[in-house]
Parts: structure tokens; C-alpha cells; sequence
């Protein structure tokens, strides 16, 4: 029997999680039409399989749209080829479906340009690990352990390329089997579809060599957590860079500047939507380099949002290069929904005409509340419960989605963490390993 090639159209839904359908691949004129049938339901599936309290329950018919520009088509040698698109969720209309993950970010990035005029340049940095022993122990960033794994990240580096990527860089990490995994920035929706696209063919990659990857928040309180950075700049319409200022505060211009004040403000708000899983607030916690505090640093890996370096000095190549890197995210959310969060923040704090923080040089975490309080920082959320608290007693960042948005993510989430609650850390962290 000859196979008959199939085309797979999915959506990056509110877990994290790539779900859709397939369709012979000789249909596809058709489906870029005509989409695939998807159900309102769908979008309270967890990570976990459960499906929280719906406002839908049975009833409702949807499209799933695939977008050819997302197309990936990677053939690894063993069989099947690896052939997919991401989409959109539409009415059967064809008008936006509200919670569509990819069309609450295309809204974020034009409240952002209606704003201030700008388009959204962005680049994921992913960590992940593969399950199992390592190879070899105490090789933090080590020339052995790459070596032990050069087949996968040649393999994987080559993936992306083949899927329309720039592979950037690819490393051993600090942690045993941790990788971290960059590409190019991508404007606008395209850098979440490329974070997407990455986490997948890292996964197929793994399996293509008899591993197994997995990008969970933290596979054990005891040792590192695996992070997503998201690196973030700004062009106007004509393409010219307007992030970089040599006179601003760290470098910032003041749209910048204004655009980090409404992201550090409202951090606790939209922390849920951007480390969204029961175990991301092991990972965010003081001295993991990760993000504990609303705060802005210079340099400073222990900063939720931070100024990076740049490696040449003529102004023209440092206006290019020029970027801050959103630190307090993790890959159990969909990074269009995080990204969305973070484009909503920023563009508050424009229209609110906020200026940049100075950057911390000290560890908050030995600060007492009183002075965390007079200098304008918090504690972020020590929890995903909490965290949810903080999103829906803001009727600011609540305001930036559609109604039903909140209810629908509140029972979502709930539904994932009912399914965890009787289990200890390390349960959970396991639980958590198996699905991401």
C-alpha cells in the first residue's frame, strides 16, 4: 500500500500544546479555504488531557485555518516526513475566533502600532532538556557533553533552517542534559510561530536519535529550571530601528523606556499568562538567574527584564542590535498568548506615558518588604494560584482580552492544577516532565 502524504494544521492552544487535525496533503488548495472543523471546547484541553469547566460545552463549530506562510516540511530520514502549519481559529464566518491564540497577539501588535507607530521585533531563547541519565556529569556549558550530543544539535540546527529559521546558536547548558537552543528574531506573529516551530522539530529531532526532550519548567527543585527569553525591539514602518537612544536611561529610547515601565508594572498581572504551569514558581525564585522581583537590570541575568549587551559601537550596528529580554517566562505557555501579554503591558505603558526604572545593582532578595515597597518593587507571585489572583484583580490587563478570556484561562488552569494537587514536588515536577 502506498501512504497517502499528509498535511497536519494545528494551533498553539492555551497550554502550550500544538493540537489540531490532518488532511491529505493534495487537499490543500481547499483547506487554505476552507480550514478543518474545530471545536469551542477544545481550548479548556490542559496540559494534562483533563478539560476545565467550558462556557461551550457541547455545542459550537469552529474552523482551524492553516497559514502557509508557517509551513514545515522536514524529513529526518526514518520514515514519515515531518509536515505541518499553524493557523488560525475562525468563526465558520471566517471572522477571528476570540480566543485564538495567534489572533489575540495580531491584536496586541496593532493596539501597539496604533500606539506608538512601531512594529515588534522578537526572538525566543529556549532551554530544554533530554530525559534520562546524562552521559556524562558536572559538564555546565562543556566542550564533552556537546560533543556527546553534536549529532542532535547538528541534526536539530539543521531542522530549523530547513523549516525557514536562522539558527543562531546552540549550547550545552549548566544543567545535566540542558541544551539551550536560539534562532533569529522574526517580526511580529512570525517569532511565536518560530518558537512554536522550534519546540516541535526539538522534540522530533530528539526522537529521530532515540532521545527524548522535554522543555518543563523544572524537572527538579533541587537543580536548574529551563527558561524561555524573550529578546524584544522595536522598527518604525519604514524598517529603521527605535529602541536605542545613547542619551536614554541604559541605552532605552523613551518609547523604550516607557514600554519596559508598563511591562515591570504590570508583571504580576500577566505573570499567569507567561509561566503558566503549578511548578513555574519553583523556577522563580531568588539566585536561579531567573526573575523573582518587578525589576529592571542592566546586564543583570537575575533581572525580569533586562538590558542586554551589544557587541559593536558604531551607533547605526548598536541601534540594530539593541534589545531587552523579558526573563520571567517558561515554555508551558503559548508563546502568543505570552508574547501578547507582554505587547499589551508595554503598550500600556506608553499610553500612560511612563518612564524606564533605574536598573537594580543589588539582590532584592535581602531587601525587607518595606524598602522592596518604597523603591516600587514586589515580589512576583510565589504561585500559579496567586498569579491568577493578580491577572484577574486587574481590571487593566483583564481589559486586553476579549470577556470571556479570563473565566475561560481561570478554569483552564484550575482544571490543571486539580489534576496535580494531591501530588508532591516530585510528582509534580515528573507529571509536568512527561507533558512538555
Amino acid at each position: 500500500m502506498t501512504p497517502m502524504p499528509l498535511i497536519f494544521a494545528g494551533t498553539c492552544d492555551l497550554a502550550g500544546k500544538v493540537r489540531g487535525k490532518a488532511f491529505p496533503a493534495d487537499q490543500l488548495d481547499k483547506r487554505l479555504q476552507r480550514g478543518v472543523g474545530w471545536t469551542p471546547t477544545n481550548v479548556q484541553i490542559n496540559c494534562f488531557d483533563g478539560i476545565g469547566e467550558s462556557p461551550f460545552g457541547a455545542l459550537g463549530d469552529l474552523l482551524l485555518i492553516p497559514d502557509p506562510s508557517t509551513e514545515v516540511k522536514v524529513d529526518f530520514g526514518t520514515g514519515a516526513v515531518e509536515h505541518f502549519m499553524l493557523g488560525n481559529i475562525t468563526t465558520l464566518d471566517g471572522d477571528p475566533w476570540e480566543l485564538c491564540t495567534r489572533s489575540l497577539l495580531q491584536s496586541a501588535l496593532d493596539r501597539l502600532h496604533q500606539v506608538a507607530g512601531i512594529r515588534l521585533i522578537a526572538a525566543f531563547e529556549h532551554e530544554f532538556q533530554l530525559k534520562g541519565e546524562p552521559a556524562v556529569r558536572n559538564q555546565g556549558y562543556g566542550l564533552e557533553a556537546f560533543e556527546v550530543q553534536r549529532c542532535l544539535c547538528e541534526t536539530l540546527m539543521g531542522a530549523l533552517k530547513q523549516a525557514g529559521m536562522e539558527p543562531d546558536s546552540i549550547m550545552k547548558e549548566y544543567g545535566d542534559n540542558q541544551y539551550e537552543v536560539v534562532v533569529g528574531p522574526n517580526e511580529g506573529v512570525r517569532a511565536a510561530d518560530a518558537a512554536v516551530i522550534l519546540r516541535e522539530l526539538t522534540r522530533s529531532t530528539a526522537r529521530s536519535l532515540g532521545e527524548a526532550a522535554t522543555f518543563t519548567p523544572i524537572r527538579d527543585v533541587a537543580s536548574v529550571g529551563n527558561g524561555v527569553h524573550i529578546h524584544m525591539s522595536f522598527i518604525d514602518d519604514d524598517g529603521q530601528p527605535v529602541t536605542y537612544d545613547e542619551a536614554g536611561a541604559c541605552g532605552m529610547s523613551a518609547l523604550t523606556g516607557a514600554f519596559a515601565a508598563g511591562v515591570l508594572k504590570y508583571l504580576e498581572n500577566i505573570i499567569a499568562l507567561t509561566a503558566p504551569s503549578d511548578i513555574s514558581y519553583e523556577r522563580l525564585t531568588p539566585h536561579r538567574w531567573s526573575a523573582a522581583y518587578n525589576n529592571l537590570g542592566f546586564r543583570d541575568r537575575e533581572a525580569s527584564l533586562r538590558v542586554c549587551p551589544v557587541t559593536r559601537k558604531e551607533p547605526v550596528s548598536i541601534a540594530r542590535q539593541f534589545n531587552m529580554e523579558y526573563r520571567a517566562a517558561d515554555a508551558a505557555a503559548c508563546p502568543h498568548l505570552a508574547l501578547a501579554a507582554i505587547v499589551h503591558a508595554g503598550a500600556q505603558g506608553i499610553e500612560e506615558g511612563l518612564r524606564s526604572p533605574a536598573p537594580t545593582e543589588e539582590d532584592l532578595s535581602l531587601l525587607a518588604p518595606d524598602d522592596l515597597a518604597a523603591r516600587g518593587f514586589i515580589r512576583l507571585p510565589t504561585s500559579l494560584a496567586a498569579a491568577l489572583d493578580r491577572f484577574e484583580a486587574s481590571e487593566t490587563a483583564k481589559g486586553w482580552f476579549p470577556v470571556p478570556f479570563a473565566a475561560v484561562y481561570r478554569a483552564h488552569k484550575e482544571a490543571e492544577m486539580a489534576h496535580v494537587a494531591e501530588m508532591d514536588i516530585t510528582g509534580k515536577c515528573a507529571a509536568y516532565e512527561d507533558s512538555y
